[in-house]
């Protein structure tokens, strides 16, 4: 019988993690907590220390560094004195030292390399200073797509065989469809962080154009806090669509929600729109499928591959072309039908057991 292998999981990031890479983080824990499987032991390995969420420039940099010292000496040493033989990092950057054991990182996207402006030229230089060479040494890096591999494959030159393509599921959310949402009558949904990737003003143009075609009584809900991050901030950009468009009653700006009060958002919207300019996976995707929402995603990146053939996609960067889209779902019954039970069908090839057995089959393929 093979020895037992010990997997070490970094969850510090979910001190600071939000949106999906939290998510992603958070599932997969509960699975290896939750698994019974002798062959595998799981060690959660954290930083005690507070991380520092304020906008002091030198404590900033302060966490940027202790960060780097977690990554590339406690983490490490914390990982040999177990005696770990894979330590998986969720968060891109694995240690460049290698005390008796093998790494895997998790490249959720190509970000740093295709909007470089979007994030603090030092943090970034740092970031894949370390981040880059790590992945280089480890046997293999999870994507969470095609459309991912290849990007990463692009910019680092990572060899393509040593990227398997594993991907996510949804969140975890009540499944009960009954409940009662806080808002009332009719609405388009997304969900997410804001950020300028996300293109909430091209939705928010566009859902302008659709009330305008008759959907008076239509409201359009925005779930998730708008990034405030001084290279990605697009919070004055939505709020001037806002204005532009005379919307301030009918644009919901939610902020971030609870479990609960999501899931019961995502029960009775009426449909949900993905306007995203750049996604590794794109987990509101499954979300909306499994609560049997019709589904429209932007036509770029890894949302049409994630989709399938259970989503419309549109034109991000053509305000009518969204509102057509939507306004073709709303007026057909028999569309909405098909797309959401082609959801279903589509949601039952995701979930994070799938992911993590998936995990542990090149885990042990590479122990």
């Amino acid at each position: 019988m093979s020895k037992r292998l010990v997997i070490g999981i970094d969850v510090r990031d979910l001190k600071v993690a939000q949106t999906g890479t939290k998510t992603y983080l958070e599932e997969l824990c509960k699975v290896f907590k939750n698994m019974d499987d002798t062959r595998f032991k799981f060690i959660f390995f954290d930083n005690i220390f507070p991380i520092y969420s304020g906008s002091n420039k030198a404590l900033k940099f302060l966490g940027h560094l202790r960060y780097q010292f977690w990554k590339q000496v406690s983490l490490p040493l914390k990982a040999w004195v177990n005696g770990t033989h894979i330590l998986f990092c969720t968060d891109n950057i694995v240690p460049i030292i290698h005390l008796g054991f093998k790494t895997v990182p998790v490249f959720h996207d190509a970000f740093f390399f295709e909007n470089p402006e979007h994030f603090s030229k030092i943090w970034l230089k740092i970031t894949l200073a370390t981040a880059i060479p790590a992945a280089r040494r480890s046997p293999i890096v999870i994507t969470p797509s095609n459309y991912a591999k290849q990007q990463i494959h692009k910019y680092t030159q990572i060899p393509l065989e040593k990227m398997p393509v594993i991907y996510e599921g949804p969140k975890t959310l009540k499944e009960d469809s009954t409940q009662n949402s806080s808002i009332k009558g009719n609405y388009i949904l997304h969900v997410g962080v804001m950020n300028k990737r996300k293109n909430i003003p091209a939705l928010i143009y566009a859902f302008k154009k659709l009330r305008d075609k008759g959907y008076k009584a239509l409201k359009l809900v925005l779930v998730g806090k708008i990034e405030d991050k001084k290279f990605s901030d697009n919070k004055a950009e939505i709020q001037n669509a806002i204005e532009e468009t005379g919307l301030k009653n009918e644009v919901i700006l939610t902020g971030y929600l609870s479990d609960d009060d999501l899931a019961a958002l995502y029960s009775n919207a009426s449909l949900y729109v993905f306007p995203s300019l750049n996604e590794g996976f794109g987990i509101p995707i499954l979300e909306a499928f499994k609560y049997n929402l019709p589904v429209l995603v932007a036509n770029n990146t890894s949302l049409p591959e994630i989709g399938g053939n259970a989503v419309i996609t549109f034109n991000p960067f053509d305000a009518e072309d969204i509102s057509d889209k939507m306004k073709m779902v709303l007026d057909n019954p028999e569309l909405r039908k098909s797309l959401i039970e082609k959801g279903k069908q589509r949601l039952e090839e995701f979930s994070w057991e799938k992911t993590a057995q998936s995990l542990l089959k090149e885990f042990e393929r590479i122990r």
